[in-house]
């Protein structure tokens, strides 16, 4: 092992503030105050006595849970604690007891969490890696590495929009050396940098990354050289040292309340125990690990604190014994805690619903006959419509915000043109290409109480950042026990018909239905476009807004009726046979539909508008009454939403079915590039209209 122990000790770091001057990393010391002093002992005592009874409990049998021990780093969370302010944020990661400890969350309802009991943070709902107590601005802690680090972003740049300037309110964003190899970090450090985000950068380096030593998976010699590569500064402290930490985050903190950007603290310790408990830790030389204990940080602060005279072996001693005291008190009460009611398992997925004027699912909506638009009153365009929509929320809410590539313009699409000029480059803010970034950017600033709409370019790139939708967007509610939501819109787009390749076409609603906590809608007129995203901007939970490019430039009227989400609408009665779509898909179904009318076919078809949450009841209304269905999405059949229908309507409707439920949808192939392959892969009218023929004339 090269060097491991001697290279893990704290260097001075350069790194370069914008603007080309250099700061060394050994920033000015700011002291803390006795009383301090002492409250960051008090703070150490009590991880490394609650460190104890977990391990103590989970040996004996009497605890089970996936345990990450931060043994070792108690200074590196009391220091950095100690230089916070009460209602500062801080985002942690799943080897976070300290830091929660540290930050003030209550002893028995975070051990409570940890166990799994109905009194936890998150009612038992999240666990040790998933602990949130916005009370004391613990607003995240992840267990994806390196996750946390964009919505610490958001959360800053939440905090910076509010009223008062945010008051001065940083955020933290904790994390251990393995993090700094993930695309999160870089997206997470560069965007902040670029904004000028009051977010302090706090690496725990406890020299391993899981089982792999510092020196295997860095060549920097110190993780703080690479803040050079963002503009912003980097500094590298003694992390068994509480008052080194404390110095370093509190200069950190200056600046970010004075405006000057974020810093990367690196804090360099050393993980007592192994990575999960039960590691045996066969990875790490005996004689490294033996030298680690002699450096131990909560015995080398006591014996700083008593040679200072600011306390006696005695009271040092009993300031351990009382942690020591509270630790197995409250452990062994929350032991004999109940867990959760089962009742419990689908609360907090989602807001309730809210009770709506809307006409009830079991009575779908029924356009009114299409009519020309009034003289003088010209269509609009479902691009307008999205723009319009976007125009009123930023309008009517000072806590909507607009985020995405190229966005302050005009967008790619010509979606976003105005706004900015209108509303604001602070409120439709262009992001680097960082699709992690823009998306965590969003959770974070939900969190943090703004109603943010962020823009996937295109949905083939979800791909790129499906952890902060899927892993935190979409679960952060119902991980905190309802203590977190995140109202926040994506909106993507779709480029299927437009010949621009496999990459740029794909309707991927399937993979967004499939996460509970999202909302999916995809709106297939203009009037349906403008309500649908109010509805979303308006909605506590976060929504996927999907936007199929080849229908922005098709025109229909717009009126102020409200569209609610999960209610469907039938855009054409028929009697006879009901095609379930959705999308640029309805337009194609209602022209088929008026094919067969000539043959005396009576097609209805009934627009689902909104996928998540699902108008199912209108789904088996139309369905039972007709008796038939065929399903219409443009993205590829095998397991394509069209299933979950089917199955839906299958288990419902058996007995009552004339025919088969039939899928018409995308082949199952990449999306070709060539127009001619490209219209044969997609869905067209014609492919419907023999599935609709097929299912008529079936005999049984």
């Amino acid at each position: 092992m090269r060097g491991a122990v001697e290279a893990r000790r704290p260097r001075e770091v350069t790194s370069r503030r914008p603007g080309g001057r250099n700061t060394v990393g050994a920033m000015t010391p700011t002291a803390p105050d006795d009383a301090t002093l002492l409250q960051m002992f008090h703070t150490m005592a009590l991880v490394a006595a609650t460190d104890d009874a977990l391990r103590g409990a989970i040996s004996a049998g009497s605890a089970t849970l996936a345990y990450y021990s931060p043994r070792g780093q108690e200074a590196v969370a009391a220091g950095f604690a100690a230089a916070l302010r009460p209602d500062d944020y801080l985002v942690t990661t799943y080897r976070g007891l300290h830091d929660q400890i540290a930050k003030g969350v209550p002893l028995r309802p975070l051990l409570a969490e940890m166990l799994g009991r109905a009194e936890g943070t998150g009612k038992g709902k999240g666990g040790p890696m998933h602990v949130s107590w916005p009370d004391v601005g613990l607003m995240l802690t992840t267990g994806v590495v390196g996750s946390g680090l964009p919505i610490a972003a958001g959360l800053a740049w939440a905090a910076a929009r509010h009223a008062d300037g945010g008051n001065g309110r940083v955020t933290v964003a904790s994390f251990g050396d393995g993090a700094t190899n993930i695309g999160a970090f870089h997206e997470a450090a560069n965007l902040a940098a670029v904004w000028g985000l009051p977010v302090i950068f706090l690496c725990q380096n406890n020299g391993y990354g899981e089982h792999t030593a510092f020196a295997d998976h860095l060549r920097v010699e110190h993780v703080a050289q690479r803040a050079a590569a963002y503009g912003m500064p980097g500094v590298t402290v003694d992390g068994n040292d509480p008052v080194a930490v404390y110095g370093a985050v509190a200069e950190a903190a200056a600046r970010a309340r004075a405006g000057e950007g974020p810093t990367l603290v690196e804090a360099v310790t050393y993980r007592l125990f192994g990575h999960v408990f039960g590691d045996r830790m066969t990875y790490v030389d005996p004689a490294e690990l033996e030298e680690a204990w002699t450096r131990e940080p909560v015995a080398r602060f006591r014996h700083t604190l008593v040679t200072r005279g600011l306390l006696s072996e005695e009271g040092a001693s009993s300031v351990e014994r009382d942690a020591a005291s509270l630790a197995a008190t409250t452990l062994a009460e929350v032991v004999e805690l109940p867990e959760p009611d089962p009742d419990e398992v689908l609360t907090d997925v989602v807001a309730p619903a809210p009770k709506i004027s809307a006409p009830t699912a079991s009575a779908p909506t029924v356009s009114a006959p299409k009519t020309p638009p009034a003289e003088g009153q010209p269509e609009m365009s479902v691009r307008s419509a999205i723009t319009l929509a976007l125009d009123e929320a930023l309008a009517a809410d000072p806590r909507v915000v607009l985020l995405g590539e190229d966005i302050s313009d005009n967008g790619v699409f010509g979606v976003t043109k105005g706004l900015a000029a209108k509303h604001g480059a602070d409120r439709v803010r262009d992001t680097p290409i960082s699709e992690q970034a823009i998306v965590g950017a969003a959770v974070g600033a939900a969190l943090g109480g703004l109603r943010p709409v962020a823009e996937i370019m295109f949905m083939d790139f979800l791909g790129l950042c499906l952890d902060q939708l899927a892993n935190h967007a979409a679960k952060l509610r119902y991980m905190s026990g309802g203590l977190t939501p995140v109202p926040m819109v994506l909106r993507t787009a779709v480029g299927g018909g437009l010949q621009v390749g496999a990459q740029h076409s794909q309707m991927l609603e399937a993979w967004l239905t499939h996460v509970p906590g999202l909302k999916v809608v995809v709106p297939s007129t203009a009037s349906d476009a403008r309500g649908l995203l109010a509805s979303c901007i308006a909605d506590d939970d976060p929504c996927v807004f999907i936007e199929q490019v080849v229908l922005l430039s098709r025109k229909g009227p717009v009126d102020d009726a409200p569209v609610p989400l999960g209610v469907a609408e039938v855009k054409r009665p028929g009697a006879d046979v009901t095609v379930v779509t959705y999308g640029r898909q309805v337009h194609d179904a209602i022209a088929v539909a008026d094919t067969m009318a000539a043959n005396g076919v009576d097609v209805e078809v009934l627009d689902l508008r909104s996928l998540v949450p699902l108008d199912q009841a209108a789904v088996l209304e139309s369905v039972g009454r007709t008796r038939r269905a065929v399903i219409l999405h443009e993205a590829v059949v095998t397991g394509g939403f069209g299933a979950e229908l089917a199955a839906g309507i299958s288990e419902a409707l058996f007995g009552r079915l004339m025919a088969p439920v039939l899928r018409v949808g995308a082949l199952a192939a990449p999306l070709p590039y060539a127009r001619g392959l490209e219209r044969r892969a997609l869905p067209g009218p014609q492919r419907l209209l023999e599935a609709l023929e097929w299912v008529m004339a079936y005999k049984g």
